[in-house]
């Protein structure tokens, strides 16, 4: 008789040591060392550039609400966490005090790093398509390119590559135009 595994739970991900990070994804705990500086320097840089005119309407047309490696619960998926994510304010009208957020986002955008790439493109890729997640942002901060992609019949539809010296007006936030060079700075 083959034994019963126990699903991880969010005891397991604070049992972890500060310096190791984890999500449960689809019932699998994943663990990995914390990003470092430059990859979260690239999380800081994106979310600014992104958050001032879409959730502040600094410059823009305000509406979302941006967040840098919020805590999503999904079904089957007590804690997930993107580097950045993005609700339109109309699907969610305000942010939980105290609980996870509990609705697909909208945008999400991974940074890939030696330590996240396997598992960003390998595992969270696909889920957030799973999930319905309409736009996906991959950033490579070795190739210094941003390729975005719209979800289309449940499939990933790559709708542009950036890189640097370009200017872009990448979907969703295609109002506003992005210097992608300013992300590595």
């Amino acid at each position: 008789m083959q034994s019963a595994r126990k699903r991880p739970t969010l005891a397991d991900l604070d049992a972890l040591p500060p310096d190791i990070k984890g999500e449960i994804i689809e019932g699998v705990l994943y663990t990995m060392t914390r990003p470092r500086g430059p990859h979260q320097r690239v999380v800081r840089s994106v979310g600014s550039r992104i958050g001032d005119p879409f959730d502040d309407g600094k410059g823009g047309p305000g509406g979302w609400w941006i967040l840098p490696e919020p805590g999503i619960e999904l079904p089957d998926t007590p804690e997930i966490c993107p580097d950045l994510a993005g609700w339109r304010r109309e699907r969610l009208p305000a942010l939980p005090e105290d609980k996870p957020i509990r609705v697909a986002p909208d945008w999400v955008c991974e940074i890939l790093s030696p330590i996240t790439r396997r598992h960003d493109l390998l595992i969270k890729k696909p889920y957030y398509a799973r999930v319905g997640v309409p736009h996906h942002w991959v950033i490579d901060r070795e190739a210094r390119t941003l390729s975005a992609f719209r979800l289309e019949q449940g499939r990933w539809l790559e709708v542009g590559v950036y890189g640097d010296g370009q200017a872009a007006r990448v979907e969703p936030f295609d109002a506003v135009e992005l210097d992608v060079s300013s992300f590595w700075v």
